[in-house]
């Protein structure tokens, strides 16, 4: 049996390591189209504030190691581009040469994840506005702190990754104004519950700007101007995007699956 993964992070590598335990015989393939497979993603904004200093304590496995340890073939820096479920075909482009090639399969799975949503608002694609989802966003965070040295900060969205944000910026002694689009941090708890993380944000010098959210960023002689719907215009040096994800459906909606 031949099984094609799509995808190489959290879903697809666990998938591919069940599916070498329950069959020692079975060809495993897993097509990832970043430079990264099986990263610690949680760990991300952990690393930019310096309580994970060590950049490669996030990366748990290399192809290499994966094929030593459960004889997987991990291809990284190619991406899936088309699936023909008829003929169980996939077509796969290597990034790093642009060549394309075609893989069978038995059976397929998809694991592509999700993208950061990065809403289609004036000057979201401008310099210094960053989402934050693997490797690479990280480390262009990062170099950015490393040669802007920006003195503020604007993390927009209220959830997991925009409080965690928050909270590694200001470790690394950067001012930051924290916008939210609900009444609260974290909507996905009872209002009653989060008055605490508030709390210990301001504590931490952290400004928060609940109930309005962003809607255009200008450039303002060198810095970034954020406008909220409120009318707000808040000055700043770098922005985070964390207002959710959307899953990387494409691929198999242009296969027509359903």
């Amino acid at each position: 049996m031949k099984l094609l993964i799509v995808g190489g992070v959290a879903a697809g590598m666990s998938a591919a390591a069940r599916a070498r335990r329950l069959s020692e015989s079975a060809e495993i393939i897993v097509v990832e189209k970043s430079a990264h497979v099986s990263f610690a993603n949680c760990g991300l904004p952990y690393h930019i504030g310096g309580e994970i200093k060590e950049r490669d304590r996030l990366l748990l496995h290399t192809p290499e190691s994966l094929r030593k340890m459960l004889n997987l073939d991990v291809r990284i820096r190619q991406e899936a581009i088309e699936i023909f479920p008829g003929s169980k075909r996939l077509r796969i482009r290597r990034l790093d040469s642009g060549e394309e090639y075609e893989e069978s399969y038995d059976k397929l799975l998809l694991c592509p994840g999700a993208h950061p949503v990065k809403p289609s608002m004036p000057g979201v694609g401008g310099p210094g506005i960053f989402t934050l989802r693997n490797i690479e966003d990280m480390d262009a965070i990062n170099t950015w702190i490393e040669k802007e040295k920006p003195a503020s900060a604007v993390v927009s969205g209220a959830g997991y990754i925009g409080i965690e944000m928050a909270e590694n910026l200001r470790l690394r002694g950067i001012e930051v104004d924290f916008v939210g689009k609900y009444a609260q941090t974290m909507p996905v708890f009872d209002p009653e519950m989060t008055k605490g993380f508030e709390q210990h944000l301001e504590a931490n010098g952290v400004r928060l700007h609940l109930g309005s959210q962003a809607k255009a960023f200008h450039n303002d002689a060198g810095r970034i101007l954020v406008e909220l719907e409120n009318g707000k215009k808040l000055p700043c040096q770098m922005v985070i995007l964390s207002i959710g994800v959307r899953p990387d459906i494409q691929l198999a909606k242009d296969a027509g699956l359903t």
